[in-house]
């Protein structure tokens, strides 16, 4: 008989834990599981080539690790991985398909734009919480002094401080209308500009590759906002090897929209879709995701550029 695989042998260990101990599940059974989640429970999402099927089975997982975090409040792992799936389901499966819904269901686009948000509000409070555990009374500190309150925290930081940062900027992104949010920008702006200088080349150039956005609405900066974001571009792209799709979807989205450049646009995209989603399978299911997106947006370019008109056929 083969041996169970290793987080299979710990929810086991849970259950059967949890029918010992009444309703207090063992702790160290509870901290097993959660340190097979967070060490490598997302691999085979990771690496699936059906984003539909994560689609329905991601939920399933969330919701396991917050009910093992009822139980081990303070597990950083679990924390961690809590904040990062949040913030994922959101985008790809949530803001993904409202911005897909909008032409045709307007209100309905809204009501899944008002779910996104809370679950990346919940990802964010996730990512804040696993840097309380990390140092007490970061939070209070955040809101008082943003740059201040992160000197402490080291490279191997860097994963916390940037998923609760995306979180937190994607909240922001979809309340525009809510000014106790907005007025919280600058302590993400702290979290992922601390990120990118304990270690800017965390998750092959994702820091870059969130700044490429960011650079476009970030205030109080001197000079042009969309060269800034032209560095960040091609750092992450540096950084990537050609292996992600995400920074040409996010510079041609930010950027190029901005600056109504459909040429640079078009070509950015197809970048994005020439990727081999299957060449390097640790990247497949975000690739394809952000393929999905570029695909989104070539089909809405009559909305978002000022495109001449055909020309008339000759006779």
């Amino acid at each position: 008989m083969q041996p169970l695989p290793t987080t299979l042998r710990c929810v086991l260990a849970v259950l059967f834990a949890g029918g010992l101990a009444g309703c207090s599940i063992n702790r160290l059974a509870v901290n097993k599981l959660g340190d097979a989640l967070a060490g490598g429970g997302s691999g085979t999402f990771a690496t699936d080539d059906d984003p539909e099927l994560v689609k329905a089975a991601v939920p399933f997982s969330l919701k396991l690790m917050e009910s093992l975090l009822l139980e081990s409040p303070e597990h950083r792992g679990l924390l961690l991985a809590s904040s990062s799936g949040f913030t994922q389901y959101a985008f790809a499966f949530v803001q993904q398909e409202a911005d897909e819904l909008e032409s045709r269901d307007y209100s309905g686009a809204q009501a899944m734009r008002l779910r996104a948000k809370r679950l990346y509000l919940r990802a964010r409070d996730y990512g804040l919480r696993g840097l309380e555990v990390r140092q007490k009374g970061v939070r209070a500190a955040l809101a008082a002094d943003p740059r201040r309150a992160l000197l402490s925290f080291q490279k191997a930081d860097a994963p916390q401080l940037y998923w609760t940062a995306a979180a937190w900027a994607a909240a922001i992104a979809l309340g525009k209308d809510d000014p106790a949010l907005i007025a919280e920008v600058p302590q993400m702006e702290a979290l992922i500009d601390r990120a990118a200088a304990l270690d800017e080349s965390w998750g092959g150039g994702a820091i870059h590759s969130f700044l490429i956005t960011y650079e476009m609405s970030r205030q109080g900066l001197a000079g042009d906002s969309a060269e800034r974001s032209r560095r960040q571009f091609d750092r992450a792209v540096e950084l990537a090897g050609g292996k992600q799709a995400g920074p040409f979807v996010n510079f041609a989205e930010a950027v190029c929209v901005e600056q109504q450049d459909f040429r640079q646009f078009e070509s950015l995209l197809q970048r994005a879709l020439a990727v081999d989603a299957d060449a390097h399978p640790e990247l497949r299911l975000v690739n394809l995701v952000m393929q999905r997106r570029a695909r989104w947006l070539l089909s809405r370019k009559d909305d978002l550029f000022l495109l001449p008109a055909p020309a008339a056929p000759a006779h």
